[in-house]
């Protein structure tokens, strides 16, 4: 099989040409010969995907559901995923020829935008000494300095190489430290796929809509008590009714997994307050908030400082990477430093470093944030009016870069509010957006994401897209 890989517009891999010496078997028939470049001079044709079509075919042979990670198959916006070819800015291009506006930005690391000419200077040059090392480099030190002198909690910080791995680690480092086993999570909050964190999940769980996952054991679980997003009387009983048992309590400080769920005023400041007085840890999955919402991640921006968090996304610029951190006495029991054992061969290497600590360096600018908030508070007030304008219920909200909306009257406070959002609706919706030329996440619980690359054309052009379809849904 063969795919030819070449840039839209002057932007992608230099001609790369993908094959297999040996071909697929005769039983497979869809066999993948899409070609993947596009004409620029084509680019304003029809919306046709008719070639993504052609190479889902042929990926539902080659992997489970045609994808590598559910949410990207489409299920809960129909059709077929959409394959793209090239990314820059804020705009993506697909093997069609089609143009987005991207409001997904890789689910959440391309803050600066995509393929930053910084960036890809930057990991040239680095590409030019290896792409691993397996020992340790420099880079390492340079973004965790970065890191810890940006996010309150962190005085020491470990590297992995995704967001799942770091939950992962970060909850085995609480049960070491407090020598207790039960942890408290929030329905519809999503920690990653290891399987104490697979009850009442978000992200792609809430999207196909699953049951809590085949494969999971019983005693794996055992140990993980859910409470309702912002329902603090709901936690205060888990506590009373699990005494002295509980090690931590694990949230996203504002929900990116249910779609985006902001926390009630006093919400993080009484789970601070309850943690503390049971001898309990906090820890803050910012994996999607972190230097997203500040340069200090959620808790810089609320106030309150938990004792562990975990990062990934945005601190590889566009790159696998992870991380979890938090106060020194806590950290020092990670193997070597302390007997809790967790390991990774691509922890650290040097391309993550490398994009991290670009990306970072950008996002320190003086008015990065400011930005940020300006256009999306711009471009979710414009999609609330236009859905008001136009008759539908709907209501959403917005943290510097980060944003969702829900059809619903709201207002949506945690994941059975989010499940009130006419799901129909968001379909119709999402998939005439789609033939404006935007693109959001294809499920109605996950957040969206803007970018220091979106202008305000763009988000001009995404209200008017957006008022256009609503009228006609």
């Amino acid at each position: 099989m063969a795919a030819s890989i070449n840039g839209v517009g002057g932007v992608g891999f230099g001609g790369l040409t993908c094959s297999t010496k040996t071909p697929l078997p005769s039983s497979r028939s869809s066999s993948f010969r899409v070609q993947m470049s596009v004409p620029v001079e084509d680019k304003k044709r029809n919306y046709t995907l008719q070639k993504s079509q052609e190479a889902f075919n042929a990926a539902l042979n080659l992997m489970p559901g045609g994808v590598n990670s559910p949410v990207r198959a489409f299920k809960s916006v129909g059709g077929q995923p959409i394959f793209m070819d090239s990314v820059k800015g804020s705009h993506m291009w697909d093997i069609d020829g089609n143009e987005y506006i991207d409001y997904v930005g890789s689910w959440g690391p391309a803050i600066i935008g995509h393929a930053d000419d910084e960036v890809l200077e930057a990991l040239a040059e680095t590409m030019k000494k290896g792409t691993s090392f397996g020992s340790p480099c420099l880079l390492e030190s340079v973004l965790a300095e970065m890191v810890i002198s940006a996010v309150p909690s962190i005085e020491m910080v470990r590297f992995v190489n995704s967001g799942t791995e770091a939950c992962m680690g970060v909850l085995r480092l609480a049960r070491t430290f407090t020598g207790r086993e039960k942890i408290i999570k929030f329905e519809g909050c999503y920690h990653g796929h290891a399987d104490p964190f697979l009850v009442k999940a978000g992200s792609g769980v809430a999207t196909l809509g699953l049951p809590d996952s085949p494969g999971v054991p019983k005693a794996t679980t055992s140990g993980t008590l859910t409470a309702p997003f912002n329902d603090i009387a709901a936690v205060e009983s888990l506590f009373n009714s699990n005494e002295g048992e509980i090690a931590a309590i694990i949230l996203e400080p504002a929900v990116g997994n249910s779609g985006f769920i902001t926390p009630k005023p006093d919400f993080l400041e009484a789970i601070r307050r309850l943690t503390k007085e049971n001898g309990a840890l906090l820890i803050f999955d910012e994996v999607m908030t972190g230097f997203r919402l500040s340069y200090g991640g959620a808790q810089e921006y609320f106030g309150i400082t938990p004792d562990l968090t975990t990062l990934g996304k945005v601190i590889g610029g566009g790159l696998p990477v992870g991380a979890y951190g938090g106060r020194r006495e806590i950290m020092e029991m990670v193997a070597p430093a302390g007997p809790m054992y967790q390991a990774g061969t691509l922890s650290g290497n040097p391309l993550a470093m490398t994009a991290g600590i670009q990306t970072l360096k950008r996002l320190k600018a003086p008015g990065t944030y400011e930005y940020l908030d300006r256009i999306t508070r711009e471009l979710v007030q414009g999609i609330l009016n236009a859905g008001k304008k136009t008759g539908h219920a709907i209501c959403g909200g917005h943290i510097r870069g980060m944003f969702g909306f829900f059809f619903t009257e709201g207002p949506v406070h945690n994941f059975d509010d989010a499940k009130k959002s006419d799901a129909a609706k968001f379909v119709r919706f999402y998939q005439g957006m789609l033939r404006e030329g935007v693109y959001f996440a294809p499920s109605q619980f996950e957040a969206g994401f803007t970018s220091l690359a979106h202008s305000p054309e763009d988000i001009q052009k995404t209200v008017a897209a957006a008022e256009n379809v609503l009228s006609k849904i």
